[in-house]
């Protein structure tokens, strides 16, 4: 079989919450490539720290030998937090090698089912045959986790649109390119959004969008919880009627949370939807 599967995550202030995405992801990869500012600098230029027992934790986990971490000096103070973003997914994807299949995870998102992504990809090797004729990217679908309750966790009702994968690491936007798309059903939980205020607060600093974020945001993510949220409208941290409506896991395990999604099959995206939007992409890029 042609190319690889290479994962690749940012790691920063977050990296705790690696020990939920990594095992989702960890059998079906073939390398994973850990990203680490080796200052401890956000892309913001504000210090953080990452205990010694996380890398004993790497270490007795990585029990294939599939990891390597990459330290790099990734904060250039000139540069606004997109751009330092860009930045350090491409030099991570350069890590990762062309000619592959090049995955970005942040920390925070949990695929469902990666080995069905994987089968996904499969399908479209041909474009990492030669990755410079014409570049593409694959799309999955976030479950947004929103906010911790009492006794489960608030979650975006609609699953959202995210690319993951690429054979051209041409970013201009996040890991976005600009390329056709190709959707796939398959959904990751982001929890992005659903930590405690003070984290919030600190990441809304620090990470790639804190220009753009909406400041009315962090009022209503304070007041909203598990008995009043159907009173609430509009939750997106940019442009709020993005994100319309919230529903409710009864839970705060992800492993339960995933199994719950697969069971009752309410997020499910329907093939005629994948189709019309595949559909779309490629009628734009026919003639590109």
């Amino acid at each position: 079989m042609i190319g690889k599967i290479q994962v690749g995550y940012l790691v920063s202030y977050d990296y705790e919450l690696l020990k939920n995405s990594l095992p989702t992801v960890y059998a079906e990869a073939d390398t994973v490539f850990l990203a680490i500012d080796k200052n401890r600098r956000t892309w913001n230029g504000e210090y953080f720290n990452i205990d010694n027992s996380f890398f004993e934790w790497l270490r007795v986990f990585d029990v294939d030998k599939k990891i390597v971490i990459y330290e790099d000096d990734f904060y250039v103070p000139e540069f606004t937090t997109m751009q330092c973003e860009i930045r350090e997914r491409k030099l991570l994807s350069q890590k990762m090698g062309l000619g592959n299949w090049l995955i970005q995870i942040d920390c925070d998102e949990y695929f469902v089912d990666f080995k069905r992504f994987v089968a996904d990809l499969r399908k479209y090797d041909s474009y990492i045959k030669q990755p410079l004729k014409k570049t593409i990217q694959v799309a999955a679908f976030w479950v947004i986790l929103y906010k911790y309750t009492s006794s489960g966790i608030l979650y975006v009702d609609k699953p959202t649109k995210a690319i993951f994968a690429t054979n051209n690491p041409e970013y201009v936007n996040g890991r976005r390119v600009k390329a056709q798309v190709i959707y796939t059903d398959n959904l990751v939980l982001h929890e992005s959004l659903s930590r405690t205020e003070e984290e919030l607060r600190f990441k809304f600093e620090n990470w790639g969008h804190n220009k753009e974020t909406n400041k009315d945001f962090l009022n209503k993510w304070v007041k909203v919880n598990e008995t009043n949220f159907k009173e609430f409208r509009n939750f997106y941290y940019i442009e709020p009627e993005r994100w319309k409506k919230l529903d409710f896991f009864p839970t705060k395990d992800i492993i339960e949370i995933k199994n719950f999604i697969q069971k009752e099959k309410r997020l499910t995206l329907s093939k005629f939807f994948i189709y019309k939007k595949n559909f779309g992409q490629w009628f734009k890029f026919l003639f590109k």
